[in-house]
């Protein structure tokens, strides 16, 4: 499937062809409809309430808007406006015109999104009930696993499956194998049986087996979902009735052929190196302090509208640019400005907008982690890599800091603070500075000791913060050679270099999710018995049997 024209993931709930929301009280319901003919690529049509990129790119948007918009919301019900169908999963025809980037670039933003909303139920209170008012299959199954709570119609046919197996000769590959097992606990033979047939469980099979956790008959469903959406909603941190919310404007994005352009993010791009450098700006004049003039800022507020132009950056170039293969992470600004929007944060991060900003850079930041891209950061005269802006630092495959003996008034520098130590976990649940040391006490005591000290190259590196100190005049040579040689190097190499090199000590659910279940998806989706001419996932609809290789690699 062709790249072109470009994704863009900037939308808003009137352009919205496949989710309807509606809001009652502290219960919001964000409701399936999808439009057959609105599929983001030709050549398939979205029937069954089956979802491809352009309905998640809409999901996102819509978590995101009830996240700052509806304050008062605590609970979120998602369900489907079909009738006897929740959501059949990935269309398959889009899986099958689609070429293997596409896939797994599909499948990673899926994963993100609802990783995003179990995200939101753990650091800020808005609780989800999957109301499955049909059949609920592939992924639409694992859009419910990501739930807090998940509730099935029981009409005597309506089920919950996870068919890929038998059916398409690939894997449930945005979680569902993971949190069958991992979050619903789902006994080993068990889920064996579940996820090796098309059938699924439906009624008190799916009770007993965990696959939800209740079931109502059709007169009583609306009723039964509603309570459990009010009893999670009673026991939500979120502020409910009475605060004002915060509209997300429209993102400002130029796009040049090289270049893209926000307000806080700038991305250059050099095909000749495949490198792009991003380059994330300190806020700049006077800031908002109090609540109330930081909710008046609304969606211009630095740290939040910072965090938006990143996030978006980072997606455009991952699904647009796929043999840009090196990213530069560089910042410019005063740090003190950094520190003092990271003061502010700190001192109000109980109150909500603050919370669920502090929430999206999380979030944002954790894109960079899972994305299969070398990651470089060069600290360098004009820099500000401090607090939030050091995680960048953190985050990449290798840092270099500049020294500068002639100029001491332009060292460079890196400066910690309690953001670097907690606040913005990686997936796997652990800060970058404690995957760096592997949590020892020592390398750890040293770096807190350290915290809000600017760190010149010399002392970043003693610490071990950084790759190496380069002296001025080494500086644009080793930069250039060290970047070079990471250029030539086999891309698919690097991405499993790089992912286990990542999360290399502490594992959970999410890192399992990406770093087993999608490894092994990626693998599966280039085989022949998924995607050759007779693969099943090739043949799906088509009226023929799959023919498989039978060897075991």
């Amino acid at each position: 499937m062709s790249q072109n024209p470009i994704v863009d993931y900037r939308t808003t709930p009137a352009e919205y062809h496949h989710i309807t929301l509606s809001f009652d009280g502290e219960v919001a319901t964000l409701a399936l409809n999808i439009n057959e003919d609105a599929g983001l690529r030709p050549g398939y049509k979205l029937k069954l309430n089956s979802y491809d990129l352009g309905v998640d790119i809409e999901l996102h948007d819509a978590l995101q808007r009830i996240r700052f918009e509806h304050p008062e919301v605590k609970a979120v019900v998602v369900t489907s406006l079909r009738d006897r169908i929740f959501c059949s999963g990935a269309n398959i025809f889009m899986l099958g015109l689609s070429s293997h980037g596409w896939k797994v670039n599909f499948c990673k933003f899926t994963n993100e999104t609802r990783n995003g909303i179990e995200d939101s139920s753990q650091h800020s209170g808005l609780k989800f009930v999957a109301a499955l008012n049909g059949a609920c299959a592939g992924g639409g199954y694992e859009l419910a696993l990501a739930c807090d709570d998940i509730v099935l119609v029981d009409d005597r046919s309506s089920s919950v499956s996870l068919p890929e197996v038998p059916l398409l000769g690939v894997l449930p590959g945005t979680g569902g194998l993971t949190r069958v097992t991992d979050k619903r606990h789902v006994r080993h033979d068990l889920a064996d049986i579940f996820c090796t047939s098309v059938e699924g469980a439906r009624g008190q099979k799916a009770v007993d087996w965990r696959l939800v956790d209740a079931i109502a008959k059709p007169a009583q469903f609306p009723q039964v979902v509603r309570e459990r959406a009010e009893k999670l909603a009673a026991g939500s941190t979120r502020p409910g009735a009475g605060a004002q919310g915060v509209a997300l404007t429209p993102l400002q994005r130029t796009v040049e052929a090289d270049k893209l352009t926000y307000t806080h993010v700038t991305v250059e791009i050099d095909r000749a190196k495949r490198q792009a450098t991003f380059t994330v700006k300190a806020p700049t004049g006077a800031q908002p302090t109090d609540t109330a003039a930081i909710v008046a800022a609304g969606a211009q507020w630095y740290p939040l509208a910072m965090a938006r132009d990143l996030d978006d950056a980072i997606l455009h170039m991952r699904t647009n640019e796929l043999d840009i293969g090196t990213w530069v992470l560089k910042t410019a600004g005063a740090a003190a400005a950094v520190l003092a929007s990271d003061a502010t944060l700190l001192a109000h991060r109980d109150h909500w907008f603050v919370n669920e900003t502090i929430g999206m850079l999380r979030r944002t930041l954790a894109r960079l982690d899972v994305s299969s891209r070398s990651l470089f950061t060069l600290i360098e005269a004009g820099s500000c890599f401090a607090g939030t802006l050091a995680e960048l630092a953190f985050c990449a495959d290798r840092t270099y800091i500049q020294v500068l003996p002639d100029t001491p008034e332009q060292q460079p520098a890196l400066q910690l603070n309690d953001f670097n130590f907690g606040f913005y976990p990686m997936v796997n649940g652990q800060s970058r500075l404690a995957r760096r040391f592997y949590e020892e006490a020592g390398p750890m005591e040293a770096v807190r000791a350290a915290a809000g000290r600017a760190l010149d190259g010399d002392t970043a590196a003693e610490l071990g913060l950084v790759t190496a100190a380069l002296d001025d005049i080494d500086w644009a040579d080793e930069i250039r050679l060290e970047l070079e040689q990471r250029a030539a190097m086999s891309p698919d190499a690097l991405t499993g270099l790089e992912a286990n090199l990542r999360f290399a000590q502490q594992e959970n659910m999410l890192t399992r999710i990406f770093g087993r279940l999608t490894a092994w998806q990626n693998w599966i989706f280039q085989r022949p018995n998924a995607v050759g001419d007779k693969g099943a996932l090739k043949v799906y609809g088509k009226g023929d049997k799959a023919q498989f290789d039978m060897n075991r690699v």
